[in-house]
Order: C-alpha cells, then sequence, then structure tokens
C-alpha cells in the first residue's frame, strides 16, 4: 500500500507503543485460526450470553486482533483490510456470531482513523490505543444545542459488538432552526450509555452471540470534537484533500469510504460459516453411517459427495471474492494516493455488490449442507443447525436486499440514485 508521506502533516504526537512490537500479519491470522477449538466449546455459552466470554476477550487482546485496522500512531497495528478479513474469516469459522461481536467491535478504528479530528482521535484511542466501538450508521435520535456540543437523546437498535466495546458511535441528523439538516456521526466513551438486555438467548432466529443490543442515550453531552460530518458510507464529495486520517497518519486507507470495506467484513463472516459448516459436514461423513445401508459410511457415498463437493466450491468462491473486494478496496485508496482519483459512489457500490456476491454463495453453501445432514441437524444445539439460523440473520439484513443492485446500475449509468435522496425516476419501480 502506498504511503502519502507528502501530505502527512508535522505531529508532535509520539506514537503509541504497539502491545508487541514486530507482530506480522501472517503470525495475527494464524493466532486467530488457532482460537477456534476454543471458540466452538463456548459457542452454546456464547449464543446464551449474547456475546463472547470474558476469557475470549482476553485471548482476542493477546492476540492483537482488535487492533488490526487501528492507526499506527494509536497502538494500533495498521494492517490492509484483505489482512483483517482474513482474521475475521478464522474467527467466524470457530463461531460465526463471535466472529460478527468481534468484527463489528473492531473495524471501526479505520472508521474513527479517516474522519475525526487529532483532537478528538487523540481522546478517543486514550493513552493505551484501547479502542472498541460499534458503529449504528442510520441516523436516530434527538439532538439539542448547547454551548460546546450537543445534548443527546435516543436509542440505537442492532448496536453489533457493544458488550465488548470502550465506546459507542452512531449517527444522527441534526437539525438547527433556519438551517439545513446535517447527518452527522458521533463518538462517546461506552460508560455514558445505557446497553439494553435485548439480544442473545432466543431475543433472535440467529447470529446470538453477537452482542447486537439496543443502546440508550439520555441526556448526554456529547463536545462538538467528538462529531464528524464527514460521508463515509458512499463518497465524499470533495477528496482532493483527503480527510483527517490521510492527513494524520499518511495512509490512504484512511481515506475512509465505509460502504464497501463495511460489507466485506459481512462477506468474511459468512464465508467462514459456511467454512465451519463443511467442516461440520465432513465430520458427520467420516462418523456416520448411510441410513439405509448401516454397512456403508457417508464418506463414500455419492449422495454425500455431491452436496459438500458443491458447498465447498461455494465457500472456496465466497473466500476469494470477498477478499477481491477488499483487497479492490486497497487498490482504490492507491489509486487516490497516486494521482487523486477519488473513490466514488460506483466504486464504493461495486465493492459492495461483490461482497454481496460472495455472502449469498457462503449462505447457499450452508443451505445445502443443512439440507443433506439428515434430521439430526435440526434439534436444537447441532452446529450445522445454529449455522443456518447464523446465515438468515445475513438473508434479512438490510445490506443485502435487492435495493443494493438498483442502485449499482444506476451509478454505473450516470443516473441519479434515489438512495441518495433524489426521487426515482417516473418510469422506475422501485
Amino acid at each position: 500500500m502506498a504511503r502519502i508521506e507528502a501530505l502527512r502533516r508535522d505531529t508532535e504526537l509520539k506514537p503509541l507503543p504497539q502491545p508487541e512490537s514486530g507482530l506480522t500479519p501472517e503470525t495475527m491470522i494464524a493466532r486467530a485460526a488457532a482460537l477456534r477449538p476454543l471458540l466452538r466449546d463456548e459457542q452454546d455459552e456464547s449464543d446464551q450470553r449474547g456475546y463472547y466470554s470474558d476469557n475470549m476477550h482476553r485471548e482476542f487482546l493477546k492476540a492483537g486482533v482488535y487492533r488490526c485496522v487501528q492507526p499506527k500512531l494509536f497502538g494500533g497495528y495498521e494492517f490492509d483490510f484483505p489482512t483483517f478479513c482474513k482474521i475475521i474469516i478464522e474467527i467466524s469459522r470457530g463461531h460465526p456470531s463471535t466472529g460478527w461481536c468481534y468484527t463489528l467491535a473492531s473495524s471501526h478504528a479505520m472508521l474513527i482513523g479517516s474522519h475525526w479530528s487529532e483532537e478528538a482521535q487523540r481522546e478517543l484511542f486514550g493513552p493505551e490505543g484501547d479502542f472498541r466501538s460499534p458503529h449504528r450508521a442510520p441516523p436516530n435520535g434527538k439532538f439539542r444545542k448547547v454551548d460546546g456540543g450537543y445534548v443527546v437523546n435516543g436509542t440505537w437498535s442492532y448496536s453489533s459488538g457493544v458488550p465488548v466495546c470502550t465506546h459507542f458511535t452512531a449517527g444522527g441528523l441534526i437539525v438547527d432552526e433556519g438551517k439545513p439538516p446535517i447527518v452527522v456521526n458521533f463518538c462517546v466513551p461506552i460508560d455514558q450509555v445505557e446497553i439494553l438486555s435485548d439480544w442473545g438467548g432466543d431475543a433472535s432466529l440467529g447470529m446470538r452471540g453477537s452482542g447486537s443490543n439496543s443502546v440508550r442515550l439520555t441526556e448526554i453531552f456529547v463536545a462538538d470534537r467528538f462529531f464528524s460530518e464527514s460521508s463515509r458510507m458512499m463518497a465524499i464529495a470533495d477528496q482532493a484533500h483527503g480527510t483527517p486520517g490521510t492527513r494524520l497518519h499518511g495512509n490512504p486507507m484512511y481515506l475512509g469510504q465505509m460502504g464497501g470495506p463495511y460489507h466485506t467484513t459481512l462477506g468474511a463472516i459468512t464465508a467462514g460459516t459456511a467454512r465451519a459448516a463443511c467442516d461440520e459436514f465432513e465430520a458427520m461423513m467420516r462418523t456416520r453411517a448411510v441410513m439405509f445401508d448401516p454397512s456403508a459410511s457417508r464418506l463414500t457415498n455419492q449422495e454425500s459427495q455431491r452436496p459438500f463437493g458443491k458447498a465447498l466450491n461455494l465457500t472456496d468462491s465466497a473466500e476469494a471474492l470477498t477478499l477481491a473486494a477488499a483487497q479492490g478496496y486497497m487498490d482504490y485508496c492507491a489509486r487516490w494516493a497516486k494521482d487523486r482519483t477519488p473513490i466514488s459512489a460506483d466504486d464504493t457500490l461495486r465493492l459492495w455488490g461483490m461482497a454481496q456476491e460472495a455472502c449469498f454463495m457462503a449462505c447457499e453453501a450452508v443451505e445445502l449442507l443443512f439440507q443433506n445432514s439428515g434430521s439430526t441437524a435440526a434439534n436444537k444445539g447441532q452446529r450445522i443447525e445454529r449455522y443456518l439460523r447464523d446465515v438468515q440473520m445475513y438473508r434479512i439484513h438490510p445490506a443485502a436486499q435487492p435495493w443494493t443492485g438498483l442502485a449499482r446500475a444506476q451509478s454505473y449509468l450516470g443516473l441519479p440514485v434515489w438512495m441518495f435522496g433524489n426521487p426515482p425516476p417516473p418510469t422506475a419501480k422501485v
């Protein structure tokens, strides 16, 4: 990844020390993979609790995985997004909803590192660089202007990862009298919010250990410096001068156009889930007999081999496409560093669409294996049953819906994209 030293401003900040100097991406990925047995042992307890255990949290801290895409200036390792996705795949292969919880807690260090000011970043990452935050992006809440900031009230649902976080980040819409509405994001310490007990156990169909609790703020003062008005989902209007993050960290990754990268993390979670389902189906093939011929192993039975081979192909494809989309984001950032070609909304929707198709392939792999596992696979506590429920949570996710294909077509053709506030044309069917 090309760096942009020419745009990196001089700073008196001394970099915070990394917990482990010299840690490599390969070592971090291997550490995540080594946690698979423990992740699987704790699946039931994590799902019931709603998030992973304190012991697993300590293992993640020790492995350094929370700091994968966190800026070096603030104690992170600043690895690239494909590395991050490989770590997510390995964790999700051990337990999909732990993968979701981990991902949505740790990915937003890149968001903060891209779009918040130097002063705010210094405070948010803190003296030790210990930072984790969900990002509940859809605007919500009420904002009352006071001296130096806003008093915030509201409830943000599906704040995935929040039980293991140090901060809370969310979207809002500020409406000041006489001014046009402003879409903002803000970040506050976790001790200023109330985490509602509405996740875990039977509260949801799947991803029960993802920590997707609702968060409530009641009369919380948020200083102006902890708000960011920059767009981060599709495209910044003017990218010529980069972002606070590109100027502060000298790394074009912190251009921070997050719509594409965000969806590659979902691709990594579902690909890891499909890999877990393949592992479970293979174990079943090696240990169970054919129903109508108890003397024959499913391992040598073509009716088991056929769906297994198809699922392997789907899983390999999902993983490869996810990593290609993640690398695509890095390539766009490098292109910007070279000649200031901006990351366009169509660029972002292209990566989003690639990652979405990867997710669909991974879901299909899990569903195929479930359909060919026999009736015992539907029993509560069976891993295949868990993995089937988990991928359904992607199927119904707002980011997985057909509007994304419509938006891609409109952006590619140079037409107004209706989801960005443009009314649909008279002939459009929405």
